[in-house]
Protein backbone atom coordinates (compact mmCIF):
# COMPACT_ATOMS: atom_id res chain seq x y z
CA UNK A 1 0.00 0.00 0.00
CA UNK A 2 1.19 3.64 -0.76
CA UNK A 3 2.15 5.99 1.76
CA UNK A 4 -1.07 8.10 2.95
CA UNK A 5 2.04 10.31 5.56
CA UNK A 6 2.67 13.15 3.05
CA UNK A 7 5.70 15.10 2.88
CA UNK A 8 8.20 13.12 1.48
CA UNK A 9 6.88 9.69 1.46
CA UNK A 10 4.01 11.47 -0.93
CA UNK A 11 0.37 11.16 -0.49
CA UNK A 12 -2.58 9.41 -1.35
CA UNK A 13 -6.22 9.32 -0.25
CA UNK A 14 -6.61 6.60 1.47
CA UNK A 15 -10.40 6.10 0.00
CA UNK A 16 -7.96 6.14 -3.82
CA UNK A 17 -5.48 4.10 -2.87
CA UNK A 18 -6.71 1.51 -4.92
CA UNK A 19 -7.24 3.50 -8.17
CA UNK A 20 -3.66 4.75 -7.51
CA UNK A 21 -2.46 1.05 -7.40
CA UNK A 22 -3.87 0.14 -10.59
CA UNK A 23 -2.11 3.37 -12.18
CA UNK A 24 1.03 2.06 -11.16
CA UNK A 25 0.41 -1.37 -12.45
CA UNK A 26 -0.29 0.37 -15.86
CA UNK A 27 3.02 1.87 -15.67
CA UNK A 28 2.06 5.54 -14.91
CA UNK A 29 5.04 7.31 -12.84
CA UNK A 30 4.68 7.19 -9.08
CA UNK A 31 4.16 11.30 -9.18
CA UNK A 32 1.50 10.82 -12.22
CA UNK A 33 -1.02 8.51 -10.55
CA UNK A 34 -0.76 10.23 -7.53
CA UNK A 35 -2.03 13.04 -9.22
CA UNK A 36 -4.98 11.54 -10.66
CA UNK A 37 -6.15 9.63 -7.71
CA UNK A 38 -5.65 12.38 -5.66
CA UNK A 39 -7.57 14.65 -8.02
CA UNK A 40 -11.13 12.35 -7.69
CA UNK A 41 -11.61 12.59 -4.36
CA UNK A 42 -15.45 13.14 -4.20
CA UNK A 43 -17.76 11.81 -6.50
CA UNK A 44 -18.29 15.34 -8.09
CA UNK A 45 -14.96 15.28 -9.16
CA UNK A 46 -14.55 12.27 -11.08
CA UNK A 47 -17.85 13.58 -12.81
CA UNK A 48 -15.70 16.35 -13.52
CA UNK A 49 -12.93 14.00 -14.64
CA UNK A 50 -14.94 12.12 -16.69
CA UNK A 51 -16.80 14.88 -18.26
CA UNK A 52 -13.27 16.43 -19.40
CA UNK A 53 -11.81 13.20 -20.57
CA UNK A 54 -14.95 12.44 -22.94
CA UNK A 55 -14.76 16.24 -24.43
CA UNK A 56 -10.91 15.20 -25.23
CA UNK A 57 -11.89 12.11 -26.57
CA UNK A 58 -14.50 14.00 -29.09
CA UNK A 59 -11.99 16.58 -29.93
CA UNK A 60 -9.35 14.41 -31.07
CA UNK A 61 -11.61 12.47 -32.92
CA UNK A 62 -11.75 8.92 -31.23
CA UNK A 63 -15.09 6.39 -32.00
CA UNK A 64 -16.72 4.45 -28.81
CA UNK A 65 -15.88 0.40 -29.61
Amino acid sequence: MVSDRGGRWGFVCKSRQRVYAALRRKGMSKSRAARISNEGRTRAARSAMSRKASRTRQVRGRNRH
